[in-house]
């Protein structure tokens, strides 16, 4: 029962930080610099025109009463019209969605690959060749900015060797194709019997995902190092090595297992944090997603689209901690218990 009521105390923490996040972002999209209608309606609009569209957007009533209006409409699913677009800003951002969707969550594939091998083999190396090497690597992938490594990756692998397109999700020759059902450009071209357009669609992905999954890399290989040196040291390791179990088993069974813990508490936040990160990424690349949805609408001061991209994003940080919350309980009993102490 207890157990129950920690899971209630974090339902309403979440909603506590929902409604915190909605006020702030509310009123800073309210205030920032230029006349929203008068950038939606171009600089022909006249006065009367400006200030018609203004009032029907409610951008005459004070603010508090429109924080109410929007808080009306958000519990409902209305985000408000998008001036960029004229649609529904819910509409956009399930439009745009599950294109950055499958970006983050390729790059996140790549993160938990690449990022924990290095970390297993550096720390089974430590203080050797392939330590260092993999510490560098990390060190690169932490403090080189993401689109950077995007243009690298455009400039060596796009325009030099020509193995990967460089912008889009898909060719141009099979966008006419392949009927979108999903949104999800992987399932999509499978559904549409499209065997050469799904390659395709992977071959957009990988370059973009692999820049985006860079900086997580260096992290989870760092974590996963360290926490793997420090689970070898205990006295259980050496146990299982002196009755003789091959070191595979010990790394990956025993060593591994327990040396995740502090690895999943990170992937966690890491891939709420991609939705963020992926602004840049989409730019350079032109993907079709909402981060670069959400660079418009601040370019172009689409105040209900900024909105609703931003309690998108803190709506993935709160729902990735709450999943990471459960899997510690279930991968650790004793977090478990400590979190029926606590309530």
């Amino acid at each position: 029962m207890k157990y129950y009521q920690y899971l209630i105390r974090r339902f309403t923490g979440m909603i506590v930080s929902l409604a915190g996040l909605s006020v702030i972002i509310f009123t800073v999209s309210r205030v920032l610099p230029g006349n929203p209608a008068r950038m939606a309606l171009g600089p022909t609009a006249s006065e009367e025109q400006v200030e018609e569209f203004a009032a029907e957007l409610g951008l005459n009533q004070p603010l508090p009463i429109q924080y109410l209006d929007y808080i009306q409409g958000l519990l409902v699913g209305d985000l408000g019209m998008s001036l960029q677009t004229r649609s529904p800003v819910a509409n956009d951002i399930l439009w745009y969605l599950p294109a950055t969707l499958e970006l983050i969550t390729l790059a996140m594939v790549f993160t938990i690959i690449i990022g924990i091998f290095l970390g297993v083999v550096a720390a089974n190396n430590k203080d050797g060749y392939i330590d260092n090497a993999s510490r560098l690597i990390s060190f690169v992938g932490v403090s080189v900015p993401g689109f950077f490594i995007g243009i690298i990756l455009q400039l060596v692998f796009g325009y030099l060797l020509q193995w990967f397109p460089i912008t889009g999700r898909i060719s141009r020759g099979f966008e006419e194709e392949v009927t979108r059902q999903t949104g999800f450009m992987l399932i999509d071209t499978l559904l549409s019997g499209h065997w050469a357009a799904h390659v395709d669609a992977w071959m957009h992905l990988i370059l973009p995902a692999f820049a985006l999954s860079m900086a997580g890399i260096g992290q989870i290989m760092r974590i996963t190092r360290s926490s793997m040196i420090d689970v070898q040291r205990k006295d259980y390791i050496e146990a299982e090595r002196g009755l003789g179990l091959p070191d595979w088993l010990v790394v990956y069974k025993y060593t591994l297992k327990n040396a995740f813990i502090p690895t999943l508490t990170i992937l966690g936040l890491l891939y709420a944090s991609l939705l963020g990160n992926a602004f840049l990424i989409e730019l350079v690349f032109n993907f079709p997603g909402i981060a670069s949805y959400g660079v418009n609408a601040v370019l172009t001061n689409d105040f209900n689209a900024i909105v609703g991209v931003t309690m998108t994003i803190g709506l993935a940080f709160v729902l990735s901690n709450l999943v990471i919350d459960l899997l510690l309980g279930r991968v650790d009993p004793r977090i478990r218990i400590s979190m029926e102490e606590a309530t």
